[in-house]
Parts: C-alpha cells; structure tokens; sequence
C-alpha cells in the first residue's frame, strides 16, 4: 500500500500552493505515495505576494493540521511548502519557522536542520540566529547533542557508518587561535568528547575546503557551525533538488530547500521540482527504505 503523504501549501500569499499541487499531480509522486493536501480554509483569498498576518495564521494552521495526523497515524509524513517568517511574526507566532514549532508539537527535545542531496550533506549546529549570536550558542551541550543525534540519524538515509566532519567557526578553523578561540574552547573538545564515545567524527575543518572534501567522499555529512555556512554550500551544488529534513521528530518532515518567492507568487513560474524531491523523499522513509 502507498503511503499518505501530507504536503502543506506553505505561505498561501507565496508560491507553496503552486507547487504543492503541481508536486501532488506529479506521476513520480503518485506512483509511490497518495499525496493529501493541507492549506487555507476554503474560501479563503490571499493577494499574490503580499505579507500579512492572515496568511502567515493560515500556514501555521496548516502545519499544526498536518503534524496532528502524523502524530495519530493519519499520515506517514509531511513535505512542507516554504513559510514565510515575517509573516508569522505578524500573526503574533513566537515560531522561527517549521523546524521549532515542530519540534514543540511533537515535544522532541533536540532536533535539527538536515539538507539532504545526493552530492552533499549539511546538517546546521545552529539555525535562525542572528550571526552575532552564534558564537555564544555554539556551546559544548548543544554541539554534542548534535553531533549525536546526526550519528543516530544517518543510518536512516543509507549512511550505516556515517562519517561526520565538523566546519570551524571562524576562518581558518581559528588558526590556532589566531583568527578566533571558539575552536579551541568548544569545537576541538567536543569532537574530542563524541570521538571517546564512539562517532566517527573529526574535525574543526576551515569551512572553505570541508565542503568540497565532502563532495569528493571524504565524509557523509558536514555539520556546519551557522545557518549560511551550510546552506551555501548545499545551495550552489544542488539547489532545487536539496531536501530538507528535520532529524530528531517522532515523525518523518521533508521540506523544499527556497522561499516563499514572493516577487514570482501568482505567476505559475515557480518549480516545482524541490517539492518534489522532498515528497519523494518522505516517502520513501515512510516506506522504511533508506534515502
């Protein structure tokens, strides 16, 4: 039997509804899942490419919908079309993005951002934070915790043994110090603390150079210290066919690798092919194979 995948519209003003439902009607999808859609209350009318809090309330209010029947077994996963954070800071929603209310509905602890392509693998030790408030959120708990929940993870995605590499902070790696002491007084120990403990994890790499060895299969996967660090990355080298995955959820969470796109909303340019991946991707774990 094919799984039920829940694909949520997204930001309803952006172009989630688009691609939500051309990713629904794509026969490589239908051929491994029974797509369900989740959206706006019926009826309902949202301007192309405008903010406001009425469209950031209804994307939430989708997520919350889906997120219920997956937690009830209703649905085997969800795939979500891009939010728009402004939005929900509009509607009074304390929630970044997808990834902490997720983690607050399912009450997981720890969770993680995961951008998942066939060339590269980038999971962020930090996500929506202002880059001045990185450093203080790097700290030895957090970075382990995962580092952890990375090596616990990756089986799952046909990475048995996963080898992991941690990106430095500042440039060089720190340099001995000379460019940053973030290595030596965080970084360094823990990769230290998780090795004793069994992961296969090396590092602080400069982060100018671990991405490139990754791609060339020195490791599985990168954990990049801030969000950009990361995403730069996966983006130059697979943007629109990278998946986003939420790791530590009780429940499977795919999701695109762009925005809402506000400036191309309503003009049925958007591809859509992100959403399909990620679609396909959910799937597929909801089937129990690996990525």
């Amino acid at each position: 039997m094919r799984p039920r995948i829940a694909i949520t519209a997204g930001d309803p003003a952006g172009i989630g509804p688009e691609i939500a439902a051309r990713a629904a009607a794509d026969p490589r999808v239908r051929s491994v899942c029974e797509p369900v859609l989740y959206g706006p209350p019926d009826g309902a009318v949202f301007r192309p490419g405008e903010l406001s809090a009425a469209a950031g309330r209804a994307a939430h209010d989708a997520v919350v919908r889906a997120a219920g029947d997956a937690l009830r077994g209703d649905v085997a996963a969800l795939a979500t079309a891009p939010v728009s954070k402004q939005a929900w800071s509009l509607a009074g929603l304390p929630w970044r993005g997808h990834t902490d209310l997720l983690a607050a509905l399912t009450g997981s602890p720890r969770v993680a951002m995961m951008f998942f392509s066939e060339k590269l693998r980038v999971v962020l030790a930090t996500i929506h934070l202002p880059l001045a408030e990185v450093p203080a959120a790097l700290t030895r708990e957090s970075l382990r915790g995962i580092i952890e929940l990375t090596a616990r993870e990756l089986p799952r995605f046909g990475y048995p043994a996963p080898r992991l590499a941690l990106a430095g902070l500042n440039p060089h790696a720190g340099e001995h110090g000379l460019m940053g002491t973030e290595e030596q007084t965080v970084l360094i120990p823990t990769v230290a603390g998780c090795r004793q403990a069994g992961i296969d994890v090396t590092g602080p790499y400069p982060a100018d150079t671990v991405f490139t060895r990754a791609m060339q299969g020195a490791f599985d996967a990168v954990i990049a210290c801030y969000h950009d660090q990361g995403l730069i990355a996966v983006k130059l080298v697979a943007f629109g066919h990278a998946v986003n995955v939420t790791l530590g959820l009780p429940i499977i969470r795919t999701s695109v690798d762009h925005g809402t796109a506000f400036d191309i909303a309503g003009r049925n340019e958007a591809n859509p092919e992100s959403m399909v991946q990620a679609v396909l991707l959910a799937a597929k774990l909801a089937a129990g194979g690996s990525a």
